[in-house]
């Protein structure tokens, strides 16, 4: 089996083998040649004082000039938040499912030209031990072109009484599919799921908890892992990523009830938080167009501008297919990134307002520091590179110095997952360092491109 983007094709088993000892002999050269690449950046870190900018961050000479003190400031600031948000994220623990009787839950799964890959997640959540009379599925075939729909129809004849179908005669778009089932569901909880995941058996019961426990808290962001991660280099650099992106970021900001993205791979909503901002949700646009991508980070914003908080639930797992060619990943994040710009601008029209009654200086700082990291960065980056033609060596000492803070960074990989995966964590810094750097720019200066890139 092979997955490329958002579909799943059949290869022959010889293929397959071949394929398979290819990626183990990466894996055990890599697993050999990037540790040793560690040893040398260590040493030659230390030899040519890599580490001394830091150092000179508290020195005079950093606030001689207003640049220079600006970048003082706000990599000082940046450095003492990660001490925050490590210690939130080590305080962090996911919420305890309740005892008792368990809400109608309607889970909803809308797909597009997804293949078999939309069987097999409708499966993974007909095997969940969630009582099946307190479950409903909803699945939406959003106008696909290709045997989408031959998948979804045998799921539903298989289990008539769980599953119900809704088939679009032309594609409306993922926001549309997600209203059918908003508005047709009975339950008490949403619970939504990409058609391209899959989830294990307790998820469900996980993913509610927060909301069964808490009344404060309106929406809920899965723990989402990849799903073809031993299938490429690619996938096996995301799957280190995601936990990075996902688990340490949205368990710190769990700890103040503000996850700014509930994902659509898995995400969990009160319906009493979703009923009286749908309309506006489903019609929201943005520079004069309907804003069609992000529709689950602009979820989140209209669940938290009401006053609810949103919340991480680590035991609540996801499996998701991810890019496994440069261009997917690409087009992947560029998706990412403009959805990001948009709802951060509308994040900030409401986070000065007495939108809740506390925690609400913590997500201001994070919000600020997030977002002032992206110009600041690219402003200094302009200046790194304008420096290094002048002072090659000043890339070396850089690259060096890169390959020790990252190995810094992956203390937290491995102090969550206990492997040697971290290994291609270190592979995706330098990846998205030289390869990724220019997909932000691009997306802020494209931000009406509102296509989905991927389907």
């Amino acid at each position: 089996m092979r997955v490329t983007g958002n579909t799943l094709t059949w290869t022959p088993q010889k293929w397959r083998r071949q394929e398979e000892q290819r990626l183990q002999l990466l894996d055990l050269a890599l697993k050999i040649l990037v540790p040793a690449f560690l040893l040398l950046c260590l040493v030659a870190a230390l030899k040519f004082g890599s580490f001394d900018g830091y150092l000179q961050l508290l020195s005079k000479q950093s606030f001689t000039t207003p640049l220079l003190a600006l970048g003082a400031i706000f990599t000082l600031a940046l450095l003492a938040f990660q001490v925050v948000r490590t210690v939130l994220w080590w305080r962090y623990r996911p919420y305890t499912p309740p005892a008792g009787p368990l809400p109608l839950v309607t889970v909803i799964i809308p797909a597009y030209n997804e293949g078999a890959m939309v069987e097999k997640s409708i499966y993974s959540v007909a095997a969940s031990d969630y009582p099946h009379d307190r479950l409903e599925v909803i699945v939406i075939d959003d106008g696909s072109r290709d045997d989408t729909w031959d998948y979804i129809d045998r799921a539903r004849k298989r289990y008539p009484r769980l599953i119900r179908a809704i088939r679009f005669p032309r594609n409306r778009g993922k926001k549309e599919g997600l209203y059918a089932g908003f508005t047709q569901g009975r339950g008490e909880f949403f619970v939504t799921i990409d058609s391209d995941s899959v989830i294990t058996p307790d998820t469900i019961r996980q993913v509610v908890a927060p909301m069964l426990v808490d009344p404060r808290v309106g929406a809920v962001a899965g723990n989402v892992k990849v799903f073809n991660r031993l299938r490429s280099l690619m996938a096996r650099m995301l799957a280190v990523r995601f936990v990075l992106a996902f688990d340490f970021l949205r368990a710190s900001q769990s700890m103040y009830g503000a996850v700014t993205c509930t994902p659509g791979a898995l995400s969990a909503y009160r319906r009493s938080a979703l009923l009286p901002i749908l309309e506006d949700w489903r019609r929201q646009t943005f520079l004069g167009l309907p804003a069609t991508i992000g529709e689950d980070r602009a979820l989140t914003n209209f669940v938290l501008r009401q006053g609810f908080y949103t919340v991480y639930q680590r035991s609540a797992l996801v499996y998701t297919v991810v890019p496994e060619t440069y261009k997917g990943l690409c087009k992947m994040y560029l998706r990412w990134d403009r959805s990001n710009f948009r709802e951060s601008w509308v994040q900030l029209n409401f986070l000065f307002t007495r939108y809740r009654r506390q925690d609400r200086v913590l997500p201001v700082i994070d919000f600020f520091l997030t977002e002032l990291e992206f110009p600041l960065t690219y402003l200094f980056l302009g200046l790194l590179v304008a420096a290094c033609f002048a002072y090659p060596l000043l890339m070396l000492k850089f690259i060096a110095g890169l390959g020790v803070f990252t190995l810094v960074w992956m203390y937290y990989y491995i102090q969550q997952e206990r492997d040697l995966e971290f290994i291609y964590g270190i592979l995706y810094s330098y990846f998205a360092f030289f390869f990724l750097n220019w997909v932000r720019p691009y997306a802020f200066i494209t931000l009406r491109n509102g296509r989905w890139l991927t389907r």
